[in-house]
């Protein structure tokens, strides 16, 4: 016998509301159970199309680990587009004339164009050439850090303001100088990123410049965990160039520093917002 909730108190609801009968042999009458409110399903992630590229050239291995990583994420398009050969260190530069391009592939055979000049000029390649619209351009992972006084070198960071001159999101992303390069935690450090600021990515580029982008530098921790992720101003000057351009990272720190390169260098993963206009 079933104990069930009704409108009046308690109905015992036996086999009778099956369709057989109670003990007298009168027809027992139905009782509806009540009904169980449906969950409701998580509402599906929109598309996003994410453009990777980066200044190590489309067969570095940082630009391969971030592109996958980003194209496991669901309702998520990745186009990689990015220089031919390594273009580190050539900042916001670009090519007077748009630059050939051809298909290529990365580090492990996923699809990609490769072109024939800087950072930023595959940027403009894919928005001009090829008609890629992404909601998010996410440059990197750089092999070496980005970090406050040197970015405006990086050609890194010119990839993704090139984009964000145009009005599309960007972030750069770079992963510290070590002997060794494991990308991995670096990609699901990008990946969170993306995830969190998802919803904010709904078009395509305003045409109108943003005023900052988003700087992530990944510390180099070999097998041994980054101690977490700071958001921290960055750092336009340094009297030790030293210490943003070269130091390695002390993983196993117990210190918290204040400031962007010391944090960075105290294993430390930090996020800064930079000017998309370079320092004159």
């Amino acid at each position: 016998m079933v104990l069930a909730a009704g409108a009046a108190g308690v109905l015992f609801v036996g086999a009778a509301a099956c369709g057989g009968s109670d003990d007298d042999g009168a027809p027992a009458a139905a009782t509806s159970a009540p009904a169980v409110a449906a969950t409701s399903a998580a509402p599906a992630a929109a598309p996003l199309t994410i453009l990777v590229t980066n200044d190590d050239g489309v067969g570095a291995a940082g630009i391969d680990a971030v592109a996958k990583a980003l194209a496991a994420l669901p309702a998520v398009t990745v186009r990689i587009v990015a220089p031919a050969t390594n273009q580190s260190g050539t900042g916001g530069k670009t090519s007077p004339q748009p630059p050939a391009h051809h298909d290529a592939t990365t580090a492990s055979g996923t699809a990609a164009t490769a072109v024939d000049g800087f950072p930023a000029d595959s940027v403009n390649v894919a928005l001009d050439t090829l008609g890629v619209k992404p909601n998010l351009v996410v440059s990197g992972i750089n092999q070496g850090q980005n970090l406050g006084p040197v970015v405006d070198l990086s050609g890194t960071v010119g990839a993704a303001r090139a984009a964000a001159t145009r009005g599309i999101p960007s972030i750069a992303t770079s992963m510290g100088l070590g002997s060794a390069f494991d990308y991995a935690q670096g990609a699901d450090l990008v990946v969170a990123w993306v995830t969190k600021h998802r919803g904010e990515f709904t078009g395509t580029g305003s045409g109108t410049a943003l005023a900052s982008i988003p700087n992530l530098n990944i510390p180099n921790c070999g097998t041994t965990k980054i101690r977490g992720e700071r958001e921290l101003p960055t750092e336009p000057t340094l009297t030790d160039m030293s210490k943003a351009l070269t130091n390695g990272q002390d993983c196993s720190s117990t210190e918290t520093p204040a400031d962007e390169v010391a944090a960075f260098n105290a294993g430390f993963a930090t996020l800064t917002s930079i000017p998309v206009k370079p320092a004159s």
